[in-house]
């Protein structure tokens, strides 16, 4: 089964029309894309958009073949004109199958915001699931899911999606996740390609043409990142963003509570709004056990308030402990945890600060602390396939 997507854009397109913004600024050329729309094996097209037929032939393709025209969501704007001699286009009510002619069958999905997914499967078996845009299917768990060879779906702006799909098995290993519905929320290049990759996805420019079934290169997710930021650079929200196409994903908080402090607590309760609810939460200082079992993906956030914790069982702020056995102990806990980040299983996503970059602390314990951390991030990062720096929102990539 091919599949020519004809554009891979959001209903607007991109760069959107008046729109100034830097991200439509900068798609431009071979960055541009139309709104999506899919053909397959040229006899079904899922979605009818603007220039349609103009796009098909510019990929070598024609819509003369088409026999089913399929609309997946509600069109804005002025009505889309159907080409001479193309079926008039519809929609499959939700769970009922339209077997065509040309031994294709299309089943609809149920979604959670309005439109209408379609699983298409091949006259070879070849099985492949598209999703409107801004939506995610509904009611997976209520009965048996196929496993899908590729998916087209709205990663960017719908990341739970996938975590969803991947929650019931429909994703393999072996999936080719691409992403269409492209919008201006993320800049072309190579920051789209960072953050498709970090969900297991990749992005094609209009006229690709694939093959549902042959195996792709499909991005492989890190087992072990290490995020780092100074205050407010947004890496908690990399971090996040890393792990949200992907369910039941544990995330650890090292900072525990702190009775009393209201500041601490507003900050806490904005993470916990920031989470999908999927997510569970653990508090604790404890890590090695949790890097040790089996289980879904861990958030760690952050190493920095472990550190803490770490220097306080050691008695490391104290000069005659620290030279007593404190230095000792700090450095044993340091290589018991990045021995167990090697060893594990798990996919981790870790955040730290990086502070070594600003003014010198006053105190000795100030600077017993900022050089323990400065330690400990090398020797977590020395431990990661990736590894990220944030610096006002924007993710540096230093290793991966």
């Amino acid at each position: 089964m091919e599949v020519t997507l004809l554009g891979t854009g959001a209903p607007a397109g991109l760069p959107r029309p008046d729109c100034p913004c830097a991200a439509c600024a900068t798609a431009l050329g071979g960055a541009a894309r139309a709104a999506t729309a899919v053909l397959v094996d040229g006899t079904l097209l899922l979605d009818l958009t603007p220039g349609a037929a103009f796009a098909a032939a510019r990929s070598g393709h024609s819509l003369g073949g088409v026999r089913q025209v399929l609309l997946s969501h509600p069109h804005d704007g002025p009505p889309v004109e159907v080409p001479a001699g193309l079926p008039h286009p519809g929609r499959v009510p939700d769970g009922q199958e339209l077997a065509l002619l040309t031994g294709h069958r299309v089943r609809a999905v149920a979604m959670d915001a309005p439109g209408t997914g379609y699983a298409v499967t091949g006259p070879n078996g070849q099985r492949l699931l598209y999703l409107p845009p801004g939506g995610a299917p509904a009611g997976l768990e209520n009965g048996p899911v196929p496993s899908y060879d590729m998916v087209l779906v709205d990663v960017v702006g719908r990341p739970d999606a996938l975590a969803r799909l991947r929650a019931v098995g429909a994703l393999g290993p072996t999936t080719d996740v691409v992403a269409v519905h492209l919008d201006h929320d993320v800049p072309p290049g190579r920051e789209l390609a960072r953050r498709l990759a970090a969900a297991g996805s990749r992005a094609v420019p209009d006229g690709t043409t694939l093959t549902v079934g042959v195996y792709e290169d499909v991005p492989d997710v890190p087992r072990r990142t290490l995020v780092l930021g100074g205050a407010r650079s947004g890496k908690s929200v990399e971090a996040e963003r890393r792990l949200e196409a992907f369910p039941d994903v544990l995330y650890v908080a090292t900072g525990g509570t702190r009775g009393g402090d209201t500041e601490w607590t507003a900050r806490v309760a904005l993470h916990r709004e920031r989470r999908p609810g999927s997510w569970r939460t653990e508090e604790t200082c404890d890590l090695v056990p949790l890097l040790k079992q089996d289980g879904p993906p861990l958030l760690i956030d952050c190493l920095s308030l472990w550190l803490t914790d770490a220097m306080d069982s050691a008695g490391a702020w104290d000069d005659a402990q620290w030279a007593d056995g404190g230095e000792r102990a700090l450095r044993e806990r340091v290589r018991e945890l990045t021995r167990a980040v090697r060893a594990t299983r798990r996919t981790v996503v870790a955040v730290s600060n990086e502070v070594g970059s600003g003014i010198v602390p006053a105190t000795p314990s100030g600077r017993r602390y900022r050089d323990e951390l400065g330690r400990l991030n090398a020797a977590f990062a020395g431990e990661c396939e990736h590894v990220v720096l944030v610096v006002a929102g924007q993710a540096l990539v230093l290793r991966g």
